[in-house]
């Protein structure tokens, strides 16, 4: 890693300036995870609801340390083929057929099926060198000599099998391609894998990695996080729809709106000209922020409610802070 680059990482508060300059409002214990994992060279699982910020953790990192950015989205099914490298085999084919003459060329003279095969295998396996490999994103992150974030996204959906595949490549930034050799980086990239708890992640994995809890923002980091995004919104209605929105994650409802959903619902806020919560204007949108009928229906009852008291607690926390 460049020495500009560890100097961007020599601090829990150098990083926590450095993701503010990609506006990455980043909390003191995220800061701190990401200071240990770069200097450790240790990978970090992070965990969490769906929708705050765990993907936007490793874009963020790569676009403040101008890092390439290497994505691997996990499924149910993903194999070794997909996430670390196959063979061309059309390329394969397709030199087959213009040097089949030279083949037949070698294995003139021979008698047998054996002889002949042991005289192709005299001449290397060419096929599977370098020239037909086809690199996929694990290959392609040990590959970068400068480094790379590598992101492992929602490791949680692929197979137990896949995670103990990672094991190598976590522990020691290395694998093994029979056919070539051992791949080792020159540079570790940073590695991120996240996972919103479809299902609980193995011990062995949890060894080899720093964890990462990333909850629902408290209303101040919250509000931080929509005016740098947003930098255009009012102050007045930040406040207010982030008030509003953790009084709804109190609620009893199927699917809590995450940050996400937030920066969404601010978003068509602005795009309707409100410069405060207005019942009728959430009534009409409220669909932004919850995903099932049956939470709207929940929360139906209890708007007017809601949005005048949103309105007189940001009031409030205005005056406070003022």
């Amino acid at each position: 890693m460049s020495s500009s680059r560890d100097d961007k990482l020599a601090s829990v508060a150098s990083i926590t300036a450095g993701l503010a300059s990609v506006d990455y409002i980043a909390t003191r214990r995220i800061a701190t995870a990401l200071f240990v994992a770069a200097n450790l060279k240790k990978p970090v699982l992070v965990e969490g609801p769906a929708g705050v910020g765990k993907t936007e953790l490793a874009l963020s990192t790569a676009r403040w340390l101008a890092l390439p950015l290497i994505r691997m989205q996990c499924y149910e099914g993903l194999d070794e083929g997909k996430a670390l490298y196959e063979w061309k085999y059309g390329k394969q084919l397709l030199y087959t057929q213009i040097l089949k003459e030279k083949l037949a060329d070698l294995i003139q003279g021979t008698r047998t099926l054996d002889e002949a095969m042991q005289r192709l295998h005299a001449e290397g396996d060419l096929f599977y060198s370098e020239p037909f490999l086809e690199p996929r994103p694990l290959l392609k992150a040990l590959r970068q000599d400068e480094g790379a974030v590598l992101l492992i996204d929602e490791i949680d959906k692929s197979d137990e099998e896949f995670e103990a595949f990672l094991l190598e490549i976590l522990s020691d930034y290395q694998v093994s391609i029979p056919e070539i050799g051992t791949v080792k980086a020159k540079t570790p990239p940073l590695v991120f894998l996240t996972s919103n708890n479809t299902r609980e992640m193995g011990d062995a994995l949890k060894r080899r990695c720093l964890h990462l809890y990333i909850a629902f923002p408290d209303a101040r980091t919250e509000e931080r996080i929509v005016a740098a995004r947003l930098p255009g919104i009012a102050k007045r209605l930040n406040r207010q729809l982030v008030t509003f929105i953790q009084r709804l994650r109190g609620e009893d409802l199927k699917k809590l709106p995450s940050l996400a959903e937030t920066l969404d619902w601010a978003r068509v806020l602005m795009l309707m000209n409100a410069d405060q919560l207005e019942v009728e204007t959430v009534r009409d949108t409220l669909n932004v922020l919850l995903k099932f009928e049956v939470d709207i229906e929940t929360v139906g009852p209890k708007l007017t409610e809601m949005a005048a008291k949103a309105r007189r607690e940001a009031s409030g926390l205005d005056a406070a802070r003022a």
